[in-house]
């Protein structure tokens, strides 16, 4: 663990900003020899971090791994070494001059096929997308009528159970009459009990008394 955390220092430090900041130098000197040395390094530094995220996952077991990383980069570095120069010029430079043209083509293939691919996926999404907002739209649309109309209906069956008016007009044919049987047994009743009422006086008084006369109405 001590040895993977020095190791990241060391490339980071003195592989990556050192190297950066003598890169701005001949940029800022316009000296092309030294332009040509930091881009010969970056050329060189870019494929050992390439092989650097493989080699990390398979050979970080190997016994002094991170120590040969650490080596590795101080001889690129190094002024009496010149590894990163060596490198490009032994390795690097013949075989990418041998294998320009058909680097070249590839990169351009891949470009086009980037291109149509990214055109493609991108026509594809558009009209998925457009899909989707339509069927939410008409989806939307039907339930929204579909909780209206139950609203509405709702509302007119409370308002017909609530508000329900008396009938009114005059009363059926056959009312009067079945009020009138029904009355005609109240007003019996009531005259027999003034009459037992009557003869139950005249009984307790030991006397007659005449009933009054009813009187005549006047013409």
């Amino acid at each position: 663990m001590v040895s993977w955390i020095i190791s990241r220092l060391v490339v980071l430090i003195f592989g990556t900003l050192y190297p950066a900041y003598y890169s701005y130098k001949a940029v800022k000197s316009k000296d092309i020899k030294e332009y040509v040395k930091w881009m010969m390094y970056w050329i060189i530094f870019a494929l050992f971090t390439t092989a650097e995220t493989f080699t990390d996952i398979f050979l970080c077991w190997f016994p002094f791994y991170y120590e040969l990383k650490i080596a590795f980069v101080a001889w690129l570095l190094s002024p009496y070494t010149k590894g990163s120069s060596l490198l490009y010029r032994k390795f690097v430079h013949p075989t990418l001059s041998s294998k320009e043209k058909e680097i070249d083509d590839c990169l351009v293939q891949a470009k086009d096929r980037s291109y149509d691919a990214l055109v493609h996926f991108g026509k594809r999404g558009l009209n998925v997308a457009a899909t989707a907002a339509v069927m939410a739209a008409s989806k939307g649309q039907g339930a929204l009528s579909e909780r209206l109309r139950s609203f509405s209906m709702q509302d007119l069956t409370t308002i017909r159970g609530d508000g329900a008016p008396a009938p009114s007009g005059p009363p059926p044919p056959g009312s009067g009459r079945v009020s009138g049987k029904h009355s005609q047994p109240k007003m019996s009743r009531s005259a027999s009990e003034s009459a037992g009422s009557s003869e139950s006086f005249v009984l307790a008084s030991g006397r007659k008394v005449p009933h009054p006369r009813p009187l005549k109405p006047r013409e």
